[in-house]
């Protein structure tokens, strides 16, 4: 396998560090998909995030122990994915520490109970193959795009401890073993988001409302629709802070106030052109599919390296955006009732000469790497039963050749497992 150079740099920054970001706080960076910060108050700790697995935060916790022997008396949830929420038990190591988060704490990948149906075997197939879970690592699941592939991933979700607190009000400030933080609701990624503000020492711990990537506007695991909206004024506040030092839920801290201002403007600016442009074409009559592929980032943001489309893809988000707004239907009556796949395949099949001549395209696609083509044309093929072998070979090496040239490392991931999968079938 041959990875997107530009996908190896970015792996550079997951290397595993604990990095102080002033007297007494410092950061856990490349031990799981998540960072984990440590707060050293007169009598005790705070901690802020947890990482994904109880291996990780053990891993996390055994370099904290060799900075302070403090006990940790309060965790902070940022928001309520997994990969923030799943270390705490390993935190508590036995005690009963408060757990605060938002009033409205929910996620998608933590088991609840519903009245209700919920696509939860969909959702756990499509997050294996978004993050590679099944993948080798070093030149297959080289990343996550914002944190590193090769990561301990026992225990994940296991260390969940469910909110003894929840913050209601817009700002919150507590008082959490001599230090004083303001919890302050800021939704972006998730609707439950909360950051928390370190005054004295100008110290803005920010989620995932920023990390260095393109957001991820919409997640390929399958997600409710993200709010860019409320997501770009998100930033606006974040911006207010003027923070010194910026703390992220992924990726390496910021720690030059004008480093910070000129980033979290950016991301800001490509949330709100990404919408602006979108709803231009909108109001063209134009569908998802034609401006997924019209819509680009201008160069000035294009080119900064938070803004690479490492986990977050502009043309994903075009898409969830227009179904998000308008609904699945793109405007054209001839998707109201379309043939169903199995119809569509059969009669392209035959438009193409037959299955014999279907497959000689695909292949002709092959030897030529028009590896998107191979994937229709291949699609048909199976669907109708026909040379499905042959089909599944040739889908399975353009997956692979795709997935060497992805930029994304959640679409790269998803390429690969899927070619496993397919052979596995």
């Amino acid at each position: 396998m041959n990875p997107n150079p530009e996908l190896v740099a970015q792996c550079q920054q997951f290397q595993k560090q604990v990095i102080e970001l002033a007297p007494g706080v410092y950061g856990a960076i490349g031990f799981s998909a998540s960072n984990v910060y440590m707060l050293i108050g007169t009598d005790g700790l705070v901690i802020v995030d947890t990482t994904e697995s109880t291996r990780a935060a053990e891993n996390v916790l055994i370099e904290f122990r060799k900075i302070t022997d403090k006990p940790v008396k309060t965790i902070i949830f940022t928001h309520s994915h997994r990969d923030h929420i799943s270390g705490a038990t390993v935190f508590a190591e036995g005690g009963n520490p408060e757990v605060i988060a938002s009033d409205n704490f929910e996620s998608d990948l933590v088991e609840v109970k519903s009245p209700h149906p919920k696509p939860g075997k969909a959702l756990m197939a499509r997050t294996k193959r978004q993050f590679g879970m099944g993948l080798s690592f070093s030149d297959e699941r080289v990343s996550i795009g914002i944190g590193p592939g090769d990561r301990p991933m026992e225990g994940v979700g296991a260390g969940y401890m469910p909110p003894s607190m929840t913050v209601s009000d817009a700002r919150t400030t507590l008082q959490r073993c001599g230090l004083e933080l303001e919890l302050v609701k800021a939704p972006g990624e998730t609707p439950d988001h909360i950051v928390v503000w370190l005054a004295n020492q100008r110290i803005l711990f920010s989620g995932d409302n920023f990390y260095s990537a393109f957001p991820n506007l919409y997640a390929i695991r399958g997600t409710p629709y993200r709010d860019f909206n409320a997501w770009a004024d998100t930033l606006d506040l974040l911006l207010s802070f003027d923070s010194e030092v910026l703390a992220p839920g992924h990726t390496l801290p910021i720690t030059n106030a004008a480093d910070i201002k000129e980033a979290l403007t950016d991301y800001r600016d490509a949330i709100n052109y990404v919408v602006s442009e979108t709803v231009a074409g909108m109001n063209q009559q134009l569908g998802p599919d034609e401006l997924a592929h019209m819509v680009r980032l201008p160069e000035h943001l294009a080119n900064k390296p938070y803004l690479k489309e490492f986990y977050g893809k502009v043309s994903w988000s075009v898409r969830a955006y227009f179904a998000g707004t308008l609904g699945w239907f793109d405007g054209n009556p001839t998707n109201l009732a379309k043939l169903s796949p199995l119809d569509a395949a059969t009669r392209i099949i035959k438009l193409a000469g037959g299955a014999d001549k279907a497959l000689e395209n695909a292949q002709q696609a092959a030897s030529e790497n028009d590896h998107q083509w191979v994937l229709e044309l291949t699609d048909h093929l199976i669907v109708a039963n026909t040379h499905t072998d042959s089909a599944k070979l040739l889908k399975v090496s353009a997956l692979r050749a795709l997935a060497d040239i992805e930029i994304n490392a959640p679409g790269r991931n998803y390429y690969l497992l899927s070619a496993y999968e397919i052979e596995q079938s």
